[in-house]
Order: structure tokens, then C-alpha cells, then sequence
């Protein structure tokens, strides 16, 4: 079993909460997404879970064993950084198989281990290269070839694509998912970046300041946000808040939700507003203007003719209201 569990886990630097009495339970062989924006606390948690950091309060278990004082060489575990941190003076064989030398595995282990681990990752070629003859994809593929022949309970991940440019982070992230059913074990995986979390994990993590908003599936996540930091962080561009009475009186008192998509939509609800940009987005174009106060976006084909007004029709089903003081998700009214 390479469950993890965190029982009320709590971090607190310099008399400052960073992490507030969390509860999570990870499945065993689930791959699960820690996401939200700098400063939250998901790399920190990474961290406590590895034994990196100390907890100052709570439990985490790994494998149904509790891990407060096990050193990390022995919580069975294995760690990918967003640094590579590869030795560079060392061949790609030698850098995947330098933590088994390490542990003072037989030869003939480790070499069966390093092709085994280079076939997956399709670095048999490279395994005489040195880390700066190859490309940042596959530097990163040597640093989870690092990990992968360890064959750890569970794999943690932290940010390891935010170096890579936009075209290797898409090619990495089905590599990563690809890995992940092959090897059949825990991934938990933090990242900044809300789609890497919606089309990598089983399940996402919602994390602001230290407090868990929400844990869910992506499709939930996406079509059934909580609160408002929930439904204003997943999806791009971000929902649209607006008052509720500029949309219709019987929202009066009511943040309204609306993703940019559903802003035009052949509903009952008619709006029309003054276009401020527009961004092209090859086959769609992002649209912005204000609805009141709020500043909004439709999402709409390219080739829809707007003009310099927008006229909006929106459908009532589509809406999302949320608690003007809590943020808190609201029934229908």
C-alpha cells in the first residue's frame, strides 16, 4: 500500500501559520494535483511529506505508517525538483544510477535497473551523453529515471515542468501521465500552473494560504467550484464575477459566476457592453469589457463579428452565485 495520509498537519514559520491543520488522504496508485499560486503552502506540504520539513503539529502516514520521525532516506519515498539537479560531470547512466550506488546495490541491479528505466523513458540512446548534451526534456526525463528506479512507495513532484518552454510542457505532461500508469504507483504532484492540474491529475487539491478550498476530481472542480477563489483560479480566462443586479434584480446581494465560454449563450438574459480589447487565439478570440464595476471576458470563435459593443445573451442554468461577504457557493434563488 502506498497510501499518504495527513492528519491535521499544521507548519508555522516564526510564529507565522503557513500550513492550517490540513486534512488529506491520498489513495494508493492516485495521482493526485497540489495546486494553487505562490506563497500557498502546496511545496511546503511536498516538503513535510518527504521529511524535508519538520511538521509542527498533526500526522502523516505513508502506507498507513506514521513518518513524523522517520528520516526521509528511509520513508520510502522518491523526490523530483524543478531543478533537474543533475550531476553535470556525470554521464546520464551515472546520474540515474547514482542513488543506488548510494545505497550500495550489487552492479548487476543497477545496470538491469538503468535500462529497465531508460527504456520507459526512452533514454537508451542518451545513457553515455553528460546532462549538457541533452535537451531540457530529457534532462528531465534522466532526473525521473533518478527517481523511477528506486521503485518508491510514492513519487512527489514539484513543479519539475516549469522550466521547460510551453511546446516540451504539454509533450511532458502525457510523458508524466504515460509514467504514472506504468509504473501503477502514488504520484502527488504540485504545480502553479491550473491546467497542467486539470489535464494531469485523478484528483486536484485547491490550496490558498495554508487551507485547503476544495478536493475533487477536475470535472468537479471546474463545474462545481465551491467558493469563489475555487471558481476564479481553475480555468482560463478566469470565471467572471459581477454584481448580482447588473445581471438581474433577483441576484441583487449575490456575486454572479459566469465562465467566459457561457457568456454568450442564446439565454433569456440580455446584456450589451462596450468591447475594451480583444485578444486572437488561432481558432477563438478572448473578448474584455466591463459590467459595472467587474471586468469581464467572452470566449467566442474567431471568426464571430462583435464590432466595438458585445451583445450578450446569457442562460440562466449557467450561472454560479456565490456569497458576497463569504464567497461561499449559494443555492439557485
Amino acid at each position: 500500500m502506498s497510501n499518504v495520509i495527513l492528519k491535521n498537519v499544521k507548519k508555522i514559520y516564526d510564529k507565522k501559520v503557513v500550513i492550517d491543520g490540513i486534512n488529506l488522504e491520498i489513495k494508493d496508485k492516485e495521482f493526485i494535483v497540489l495546486v494553487g499560486a505562490s506563497g500557498c503552502g502546496k511545496s511546503t506540504i511536498l516538503r513535510m511529506i518527504a521529511g524535508l520539513e519538520e511538521i509542527t503539529d498533526g500526522e502523516i502516514l505513508i502506507g498507513d505508517k506514521k513518518v513524523n520521525n522517520i528520516h526521509p532516506k528511509d520513508r520510502d519515498i522518491a523526490f523530483v525538483f524543478q531543478s533537474y539537479a543533475l550531476y553535470p560531470h556525470m554521464t546520464v547512466r551515472e546520474n540515474i544510477a547514482f542513488g543506488l550506488k548510494m545505497r550500495k546495490v550489487d552492479k548487476a541491479t543497477i545496470e538491469k535497473k538503468v535500462q529497465e528505466a531508460a527504456e520507459i523513458l526512452d533514454l537508451t540512446e542518451y545513457l553515455d551523453r553528460k546532462p549538457k548534451q541533452l535537451s531540457g526534456g530529457q534532462r528531465q526525463r534522466v532526473a525521473l529515471g533518478r527517481a523511477i528506479v528506486r521503485n518508491p512507495k510514492v513519487f512527489l513532484m514539484d513543479e519539475p515542468l516549469s522550466n521547460l518552454d510551453a511546446k516540451l510542457r504539454v509533450q511532458m505532461r502525457s510523458e508524466i501521465k504515460k509514467l504514472h500508469e506504468k509504473l501503477q504507483t502514488t504520484f502527488i504532484y504540485v504545480t502553479h500552473d491550473q491546467t497542467e492540474a486539470l489535464t494531469m491529475g485523478d484528483r486536484i487539491v485547491v490550496l490558498d494560504k495554508g487551507v485547503i478550498q476544495q478536493v475533487n476530481t477536475p470535472e468537479e472542480i471546474y463545474n462545481n467550484p465551491q467558493n469563489t477563489f475555487v471558481a476564479g483560479f481553475v480555468g482560463s480566462p478566469q470565471m467572471n464575477f459581477i454584481e448580482g443586479e447588473f445581471i438581474d434584480e433577483k441576484y441583487k446581494g449575490m456575486t454572479v459566476g459566469i465562465r467566459p465560454e457561457k457568456m454568450v449563450t442564446g439565454g433569456e438574459i440580455k446584456l450589451s457592453a462596450k468591447v475594451e480589447i480583444t485578444e486572437l487565439l488561432g481558432s477563438e478570440k478572448i473578448v474584455y469589457f466591463n459590467i459595472g464595476s467587474s471586468k469581464c471576458s467572452a470566449k467566442l470563435l474567431a471568426d464571430e463579428n462583435i464590432g466595438n459593443e458585445i451583445n450578450l445573451s446569457i442562460n440562466p442554468s449557467d450561472i454560479y452565485l456565490f456569497d458576497k461577504v463569504s464567497g461561499k457557493r449559494i443555492a439557485e434563488v
